[in-house]
């Protein structure tokens, strides 16, 4: 064989091997695609985010978990105070009409529609350190129980029970209503000190501003009419 033909038959040799090794290349190629990029977490919509939780009963409450008693005129409170130099006196007093009640060196303090550790802390920011260096106070209420009362022409006479703000009209809607006898322009507010007050309950529908309040230990007494 000449050096000319040896030389060709290398070449083509060559060639056929390439041609072979490209074609396992390829084949490995497709035999293995690449990695798809993975999909991130969607983020989680706020419809699918735990429900808030609501304010709990605890923070409105005391420590019996009972709502709070709300101070009202006409409660008899007794006020007393400790860690001071010399004792003083247990105090008592009445929520009078205007909501205050008067304490030591003729302070003045609104009561009514407050609790009474409210109250506590409002006298003692009132005394100290202007008075004394130190105070605690403690407000008590003598009668826990309130009513006010409803008789004469009304439906269902009755002792009832005060826990919130009433008015005339809703005391005697409380007691059954009027009856058909009842004198309903002459209806008596009668306060615990017996002081007397004449409501127009008529009128009163279309102006409550002649709805008086009806405070505990009141009567509310409806006539009756004589024709």
């Amino acid at each position: 064989m000449s050096i000319e033909n040896a030389g060709s038959g290398l070449r083509f040799g060559a060639a056929v091997c390439g041609l072979i090794l490209a074609g396992l290349f390829l084949t490995g190629c497709r035999s293995h695609p690449p990695k798809q990029p993975s999909a991130k977490a969607a983020p989680r919509s706020a419809a699918a985010s735990p429900a808030s939780k609501p304010a709990t009963l605890g923070a409105m409450t005391n420590n019996s978990g009972l709502e709070p008693e709300v101070l009202r005129i006409g409660d008899s409170l007794t006020i007393t105070f400790t860690d001071t130099p010399t004792p003083i006196p247990v105090l008592e007093d009445k929520i009078k009409e205007d909501g205050t009640v008067t304490l030591i060196f003729n302070q003045t303090f609104k009561a009514d529609g407050k609790i009474r550790g409210d109250l506590e802390k409002e006298i003692r920011a009132r005394y100290v350190p202007d008075y004394f260096k130190q105070l605690t106070v403690t407000v008590k209420q003598l009668d826990t129980t309130r009513w006010y009362y409803v008789n004469g022409e009304v439906r269902a006479p009755a002792r009832l029970i005060y826990n919130s703000r009433i008015t005339v009209l809703k005391a005697v809607s409380s007691a059954g209503g009027f009856t058909d006898f009842a004198k309903k322009k002459k209806v008596k507010l009668i306060r615990a000190d017996g002081r007397t007050m004449i409501v127009n309950c008529i009128k009163a529908l279309d102006n409550p501003a002649l709805d008086l309040e009806v405070y505990q230990n009141d009567t509310v007494h409806v006539p009756r009419r004589l024709w």
